[in-house]
C-alpha cells in the first residue's frame, strides 16, 4: 500500500489520497467476444452510410479519442487530426462535444458516462440504465459500456447520417430503437460475422438470432479490455517502487493531492470523482442544445437533470493517460495540458483571457462564421462566468511544472498499443481506419 504523500502545510483530513488501481476491479470480458468486438469497432458497416466506424473518432493514436476539439462525424474523410469535411456533404454541424478517451471504461466503479451523464446505471426504466432511449433500450446489455456503444449509431452527426441518405437515419427520426434492428441485420447476414457470433455467444445458435444486444456486448468486451491501462510509473510507485517517479513528479504528486487541490475532484483509482463541476470553460461550436434552446449553447449536466444548479457542470474526466488525450475540456477548449491546468488555477481570469486562436478546429468554411458566435453573446458569457465550482489556487510556475510532470507519470507503457490492436481487414470488406493514418 502507498504512503500518504502530503505536503506538511495541508491538513490530513482535507486531502484526498492516492489509491491503487487493482486489475481485479474490472468487469470480466470474454476473449472471443472481444475479438469479435474488435472487428465491429473498426467496421463502417455500423454506420448509416457505411463510411465511418467507431475507430474513426476513437483511435489508438489518440488514446481512444480523435485529437480534435470538436470532431467531424458523418460527412468527413480521414482519421484523427487529418480528418476533413467533404464539400459535397455540406454537413450541418460539427460533433457538439470532444470525443472522450476510452481508458479504463471497464472499471467496476464507473456507473455514469457522457460529458453530461445522460447514461447511468439505474432501474428507472426497467432496462438497467437511465439513458436517452428510456424504456426503449434493449434488455440484456452486459454493462454501461455496452449501453453507451449503441448511441453513436443513432446520431445524425456521428454515425447515422441524414434521413434522406439511408434507412438507418430515417429510422432514427421515427424512434431511436428502430435503428438497431436494421444494423443488426446488416451484420448477421455477413457469413463471417454470423459464424463468429455463433462461436462467441453460447445462446446464439444461428446467425438469425443475433440482435443489437450481442453487437453491443461484443463492442463492450473489446473496449473494456483494449484500453485497460494500469502500467504507468504512478502505478509502480504506489506498488512500492520508490524509483518509479522522478523528483519533479514526486513534488507534483504532493501538490496534486495537497496544496493544488486537484485531488478534490480527481480522486480514486481512476482520478475522477465521477461528479459534475462547472469550470467556466468558454463555449464555441454548436453545443449540445436542448429542444427549446433558442441559440447555440451547452448547459452541460442541466440538459440531463433539468436542475438550474447543474448549469454548465460537466463530468470530471479520468486523468489516466491524460498526457495522450489532448485537446482538453468537454469541447477541447485547451490544446495543451498546461493550458487546462492553468485554467483550473483561476477560471475567471482564464475565461476572460481565452481566445479562439488557441483552438485548432478542422476547417469547414460553411460553418466557420458561426463557430465562435456564442462568445459574442454577453449574457451567455456572464452566465457561464458566474458558474464556477472550484476555488482559485496560487501556484508558482515551478509548481505548475511539477504538476505537469506528475501528470505525465500517469501514462501507461501500453496505452497506445492496446491488446488486440487494429485488424488488417473487417468481414464487410469496407476500408479500415488505421492508426498510422491518424497523424
Amino acid at each position: 500500500m502507498c504512503r500518504a504523500l502530503l505536503i506538511a502545510s495541508t491538513p490530513l483530513a482535507a486531502v484526498a489520497q492516492p489509491v491503487t488501481l487493482d486489475p481485479a476491479d474490472f468487469v470480466a470480458a470474454d476473449a472471443a467476444q472481444a475479438e469479435l468486438g474488435q472487428l465491429l469497432f473498426f467496421d463502417p458497416i455500423l454506420s448509416g452510410n457505411r463510411n465511418i466506424s467507431c475507430a474513426t473518432c476513437h483511435n489508438h493514436a489518440f488514446g481512444g479519442g480523435d485529437g480534435l476539439p470538436l470532431g467531424i462525424g458523418e460527412g468527413g474523410r480521414g482519421v484523427g487530426t487529418t480528418r476533413v469535411a467533404l464539400e459535397d456533404s455540406r454537413m450541418e454541424k460539427r460533433v457538439p462535444r470532444n470525443a472522450p478517451a476510452l481508458f479504463n471504461l471497464g472499471h467496476s466503479s464507473i456507473d455514469i458516462l457522457f460529458h453530461d451523464g445522460r447514461l447511468s446505471v439505474s432501474d428507472l426504466f426497467g432496462t438497467g440504465f437511465n439513458s436517452p432511449a428510456e424504456e426503449y433500450l434493449p434488455l440484456g446489455l452486459d454493462n454501461i459500456v455496452a449501453a453507451q456503444a449503441l448511441f453513436p449509431l443513432t446520431s445524425e452527426v456521428e454515425m447515422a447520417g441524414s434521413p434522406e441518405e439511408n434507412e438507418v437515419a430515417g429510422a432514427a427520426y421515427d424512434r431511436i430503437d428502430y435503428v438497431w434492428p436494421i444494423i443488426a441485420k446488416r451484420v448477421r447476414v455477413i457469413p463471417e460475422y454470423g459464424a463468429a457470433f455463433v462461436d462467441a455467444f453460447d445462446h446464439i445458435e444461428q446467425p438469425e438470432d443475433v440482435s443489437i444486444v450481442e453487437i453491443a456486448n461484443a463492442l463492450a468486451a473489446f473496449i473494456t479490455t483494449e484500453w485497460r491501462s494500469h502500467d504507468a510509473p504512478y502505478d509502480r510507485f504506489l506498488a512500492g517502487d520508490e524509483t518509479a517517479l522522478t523528483d519533479p513528479q514526486r513534488r507534483g504528486l504532493d501538490l496534486f493531492f495537497g496544496a493544488a487541490g486537484c485531488g478534490d475532484c480527481h480522486s480514486g483509482p481512476l482520478l475522477t470523482d465521477q461528479q459534475f463541476h462547472a469550470l467556466a470553460l468558454p463555449h464555441f461550436g454548436p453545443g449540445r442544445t436542448r429542444r427549446f434552446d433558442p441559440y447555440a449553447r451547452d448547459v452541460g449536466r442541466m440538459g440531463e437533470s433539468d436542475r438550474i444548479e447543474d448549469a454548465y457542470r460537466f463530468r470530471t474526466p479520468s486523468l489516466r493517460n491524460v498526457a495522450l488525450t489532448a485537446p482538453y475540456g468537454h469541447n477541447g477548449a485547451y490544446a495543451t495540458l498546461e493550458g487546462i491546468v492553468r485554467h483550473h488555477l483561476d477560471p475567471e481570469a482564464a475565461f476572460d483571457a481565452w481566445t479562439a486562436e488557441g483552438v485548432s478546429l478542422p476547417d469547414i468554411p460553411w460553418l466557420a462564421a458561426a463557430d465562435f458566435l456564442p462568445l459574442q453573446d454577453s449574457r451567455e458569457r456572464a452566465r457561464l462566468r458566474s458558474r464556477i465550482d472550484i476555488a482559485p489556487r496560487d501556484l508558482t510556475d515551478a509548481q505548475v511544472a511539477d504538476i505537469l510532470a506528475f501528470l505525465t507519470s500517469l501514462t501507461g507503457e501500453t496505452a497506445l498499443s492496446g491488446r488486440l490492436g487494429i485488424p488488417e481487414s473487417v468481414p464487410s470488406g469496407l476500408p479500415v481506419d488505421r492508426a498510422e493514418d491518424a497523424r
